[in-house]
């Protein structure tokens, strides 16, 4: 894997998101490696059995078998290797109460993945950008939700 372009590992267990998410990157003609993972235990396994080779953000959806985003997401910053790892939460919902609480527990933006493919284009565009810039800070808590 080539680690002079940014690395992307994708949660979601919906075929079609991923689909959506891999053809928004190619019309970006964004330079990315990309690896999909569908569940939660998928993507904790992953990120355990790699430690070396941890993505530069990963996009994970909140409503997955077996273990949900939120869960993944609270065992994450409670590992000291992945702590600053950047998340990018991609989800359906965008229920107030659990969007902060994402915040709170250290993820580093929040999108809604949008029914628009020019507006999940922009979106994918907006975080992957911010994430390379400055990929340890947390997003201020006005800033944290993305649109496109």
């Amino acid at each position: 894997m080539k680690k002079n372009k940014p690395y992307i590992l994708l949660a979601d267990d919906d075929p079609d998101d991923c689909t959506f998410f891999m053809d928004a990157l190619e019309d970006l003609s964004l330079d990315v490696n990309l690896t999909i993972v569908n569940d939660g235990i998928e993507l904790m396994h992953y990120l355990s059995t790699r430690p070396e080779f941890l993505p530069d953000v990963v996009f994970l959806d909140l409503n997955m078998p077996r273990k949900s985003g939120f869960e993944c997401l609270t065992d994450i910053r409670q590992i000291k290797e992945f702590e600053l790892l950047p998340i990018v939460i991609f989800s359906t919902s965008q229920d107030t109460e659990v969007v902060n609480l994402l915040y709170s527990k250290g993820a580093n933006f929040y999108v809604r993945k949008p029914g628009e493919f020019s507006n999940l284009k922009k979106v994918i565009s907006k975080a992957i950008t911010l994430i390379i810039r400055s990929p340890k800070a947390q997003a201020t808590q006005d800033n944290f939700v993305l649109q496109p």
